[in-house]
């Protein structure tokens, strides 16, 4: 949160300047950029492929292969400007101390960034920069604000309500304009012994499935660009955008931008969305507004973002002081079925394959699940549903999902506990849902429109008819929502008069 250096004798005469790309995998808006350019005589692009973060059992193949395709798109986007990534494999600090010394770095840049696992390696790699001797430059970029100016701007206390957090953010003014693109870039510099990898494939990471969730979204900057200016030249659509009145059911294509993705990686600018929503707003002349608008949705953002920043233990419950404390189960059946999509109910089960097969899902199917495993029906943990999402999910933010998953477990943020979820009458809003359902759970094809999304409503005459006789083509329910759904909101009852342990987050 924000840069700090280290007189180097080196940037004197002119540092050769290392960029560790993390996040910010772009070149347009790139804070940390225009800091490793700042009059660099060479300048050395880094991504390392990190054995921490990578992985079949951490991450799943469709979040696997937008890094990839995203690293190949920013590869290409150097080359054109006389540059090119250089890819290494293996512990963070560990690489950059061997090619620090290989290349006599005289300036090390990298994006700040909040992240618990992020924190402490970037703490690492400050102090391996004051060893070398190698001046330090940590800008912000991944927000439109610096977490710490708005922790500093809230005088001790961050707001956890959206609308004291636009107060806030009212306060601190508009962000900041994007900054431009470099046409050209220094040369890299000789690479010395210090050999150059290139970018694995999903094989060599281990995966062996497909990567279906490419199918829908073009991962690196210039389609996060592509996407972004499709949306915005049609002013009237980002105008009349509501996020709670978008379609769940719609998946060909989806009812949103679907730019999460690139928020996630930095492919997008989130100034640079900002500014574009802002200025096709004013060009439509009347729009939606927060906290439903499109630029009300980056706020939210923020907020989650902000509040993870300052928070410890923010993606757990215990010792998290903005977290109630609730007696969860722990039943690993019940989670291994919602997980598969294998409950017997087909609104969730469609919403957790899709998540499956394309590492996306719409925000409102998420809802739908996390509130179905947690208060709604399978009263179990949050943390376990933010666990499998962290995998699966190609838009896996660390910050939001741990702020979501407490939302719609009522854990923090939100306090209506009585507003549950069906499973069965939300789906049966939407005139799509029975599409979504038939394209995401093939086995329930045959079954006919009337008993879909509740096919135990089915007679044994009728299953054996449509093809899918329950408790062998399709499970029956896991558990009965009406009762399960009484029986948790007593329990959430209880957990509230037990009251909420520790106090609002201060900034730090």
């Amino acid at each position: 949160m924000g840069s700090s250096s280290a007189s180097s004798p080196a940037a004197h005469s002119g540092p050769a300047s290392l960029l560790w790309f993390r996040k910010g995998l772009r070149l347009h808006d790139n804070p940390a950029l225009h800091a490793a350019l700042e009059g660099a005589v060479a300048l050395y692009p880094v991504f390392v492929l990190d054995p921490t973060l990578l992985g079949p059992a951490r991450v799943g193949v469709n979040r696997t292969a937008f890094l990839l395709e995203s690293l190949r798109a920013l590869d290409a986007g150097l080359k054109e400007r006389g540059s090119r990534l250089i890819v290494l494999r293996g512990e963070p600090l560990a690489e950059l101390e061997r090619v620090m010394m290989q290349w006599r770095i005289g300036r090390l840049v990298f994006e700040a960034d909040t992240e618990p696992y992020a924190r402490v390696r970037d703490a690492g790699a400050a102090e391996l920069a004051r060893r070398l001797g190698a001046e330090l430059k940590t800008p912000g970029g991944h927000t439109l604000y610096d977490p710490g100016v708005l922790a500093e701007a809230a005088g001790g206390t961050l707001p956890l309500s959206y609308g004291s957090f636009l107060k806030l953010v009212a306060k601190v003014g508009e962000p900041p304009a994007p900054l431009p693109t470099p046409e050209r870039l220094p040369p890299v510099g000789d690479l010395g012994e210090a050999e150059r990898s290139g970018i694995p494939t999903l094989v060599e990471l281990g995966h062996q499935e497909k990567a279906a969730g490419l199918a829908f979204v073009t991962p690196g900057e210039q389609g996060a660009l592509a996407t972004l200016s499709a949306w915005t030249s049609v002013p009237a659509r980002v105008a009349a955008f509501e996020k709670p009145a978008t379609d769940p059911s719609a998946y060909a294509p989806a009812a949103t931008t679907r730019l999460s993705a690139h928020m996630k990686f930095g492919s997008l600018s989130a100034r640079t969305f900002y500014h574009a929503l802002r200025e096709a707003e004013r060009a439509a002349g009347a729009y939606s507004q927060p906290p439903t608008s499109l630029a009300g949705q980056l706020l939210w953002r923020e907020m989650f973002t902000t509040i993870g920043a300052v928070t410890p233990n923010y993606d757990r419950m215990v010792g998290n002081p903005v977290c109630r404390q609730i007696d969860w189960d722990d039943t690993p059946a019940l989670l291994a079925a919602w997980t598969e999509g294998h409950t017997g109910y087909p609104w969730i089960d469609a919403a957790m394959r899709q998540l499956n097969t394309e590492g996306w899902m719409h925000h409102l199917a998420r809802h739908s699940v996390a509130c179905f495993l947690t208060r709604g029906d399978l009263w179990q943990s949050w943390e376990a549903g933010q666990g499998v999402f962290d995998r699966l999910l190609i838009d896996a933010d660390w910050s939001l999902n741990a702020a979501n998953w407490m939302w719609l477990s009522a854990s923090a943020f939100f306090t209506a506990i009585d507003r549950i979820y069906s499973p069965v009458a939300f789906a049966k809003k939407y005139a799509g849902a029975r599409s979504y359902v038939r394209h995401y759970l093939p086995e329930l094809a045959g079954v006919p429109d009337a008993f879909l999304l509740e096919p135990w409503t089915m007679t044994a005459a009728q299953q054996r008819q449509a093809g899918c006789v329950l408790g062998r083509d399709y499970p029956l329910p896991i558990v009965d929502h009406a009762p399960a759904r009484e029986r948790n909101l007593s329990r959430m009852r209880a957990a509230y008069a037990r009251g909420r342990k520790g106090e609002s987050p201060a900034s730090g």
